[in-house]
């Protein structure tokens, strides 16, 4: 049976029940089988047609039917931005029991979620299922499992996604999260325009992350009258109401605003055959682009094994000061322009314009290989770049995992030798 349907932003169409989708028409005045039409917009209504998004939802009730929100908890507590590099080594799963949404722990975010701009960053650690639904106003949800597989039930069909994958639920779609065992990673939610994939300019039509390996679900939904929690994240913080039903009722739809997943095993990486290492832009997954031209809101970016044959080049991640600020983890193995302390489940934050690079011991090592052909293998890390400076948390900077010593891997570079003046 059928479960995923391919391809990036396509206009899918999937139903649960034959004869439930109408046909020519998106709402007409008797919907088949007495269900109600609901359009799910994720751009607005005008944006041009090849950024457009939206779907037609075809439900057991209309969503609209539901008590007023009141909020819940408390919004994040932001820090200072700062110059100083960051790191944190992994966290440890929680001992109390906590689902998906208690288990977001917010560490990094820049711009405004009511403006629709920036992004926030958070690493999860959870050890039960949801037994409520959620959905989040505030922007779409990039979620890299790091440990442990993850079931995702979204208004739109079921998404199972294991580390090595990622998943993408786009603005206001609603879901909940199953878990098999416990289970940790990251997830970026990214307010401003939806991911997309980045333009190949001169690399022609293939490469990087294709379009046909990204996987959507086929229509699923939930026929269930009893007490519901749905809660959802609006102007930063959590809200939550009460509904007699399970609101993943969706039992046909058609469009392009959906969730979908994507193996990074498959991501077909580009890298130089002569010399000189490529900026680390040619690794990039997902863009989600900003009103600047060629500067990103936030880029996805993963660094999988691959060849390195490069002469005469020094090959990891050279010595460098960046206007976008980069967030980094790492789900498997190690990474290659660090020697240790950036352990899996663990993540830095290098803000804008602030130097780093590889330790010594990666130096040292990079500059006196042998230089023959060498593949970097079982290693996945990944980054999440945005174009402004990002605030870490308070919970961030008071974590018991953020290194103090961390400035410590770039003591004890030796000097340059000039020549002796004469």
């Amino acid at each position: 049976m059928t479960t995923y349907m391919t391809g990036f932003g396509n206009q899918f169409a999937t139903e649960a029940v034959q004869g439930a989708l109408p046909v020519g028409q998106n709402s007409p005045q008797q919907v088949p089988l007495g269900l109600y039409a609901e359009q799910l917009s994720g751009t607005a209504f005008t944006a041009p047609r090849h950024d457009n998004r939206r779907s037609w939802l075809y439900r057991l009730r209309p969503s609209a039917g539901h008590p007023p929100f009141t909020p819940i908890g408390t919004p994040p507590e932001w820090a200072e931005a700062t110059p100083n590099r960051l790191r944190w080594s992994p966290q440890t799963l929680p001992e109390d029991k906590k689902d998906f949404i208690d288990g977001l722990q917010p560490f990094a975010g820049n711009g405004d979620a009511l403006a629709q701009s920036g992004v926030t960053i958070y690493l999860y650690a959870a050890n039960r299922s949801m037994n409520r639904v959620a959905f989040d106003a505030d922007g779409e949800l990039l979620i890299v499992p790091q440990s442990g597989n993850i079931s995702i039930f979204t208004e739109m069909g079921r998404l199972d996604v294991a580390p090595l994958s990622i998943c993408v639920v786009p603005r206001g779609v609603r879901f909940r999260v199953e878990l098999d065992a416990p289970a940790s990673g990251y997830v970026l939610e990214n307010h401003g325009a939806p991911f997309r994939l980045p333009e190949l300019g001169p690399i022609g039509a293939n490469g990087l992350a294709n379009s046909r390996d990204f996987e959507t679900p086929v229509a699923a939904y939930e026929d269930r009258d009893e007490a519901t929690e749905l809660v959802q994240k609006f102007g930063g913080r959590w809200w939550t109401t009460m509904l007699d039903h399970s609101p993943l009722d969706v039992v046909a739809w058609h469009g392009n605003h959906a969730p979908y997943r994507y193996d990074l095993k498959r991501f077909n990486t580009i890298n130089t055959v002569s010399f000189d290492h490529p900026d680390p832009s040619i690794f990039t997954v997902l863009t989600s682009p900003s009103e600047t031209p060629g500067t990103a809101s936030c880029d996805f970016v993963i660094f999988p094994p691959r060849w390195m044959v490069a002469e005469h080049t020094f090959r990891p991640p050279w010595f460098h000061r960046n206007v976008m600020s980069e967030f980094m983890g790492l789900i498997t193995g190690a990474y290659d322009a660090k020697a240790g302390g950036f352990a899996p489940g663990g993540a830095s934050l290098h803000n804008c314009m602030n130097a780093h690079g590889p330790d010594v011991e990666s130096w040292q090592k990079a500059v006196t290989a042998d230089l023959k052909p060498h593949k970097i293998t079982d290693t996945m890390a990944f980054m999440f770049e945005t174009r402004l400076p990002l605030r870490p948390s308070t919970l961030a900077m008071a974590s018991p995992t953020l290194q103090t010593d961390y400035d410590a891997c770039w003591q004890g570079f030796p000097k340059a030798k000039l020549p002796t003046k004469i």
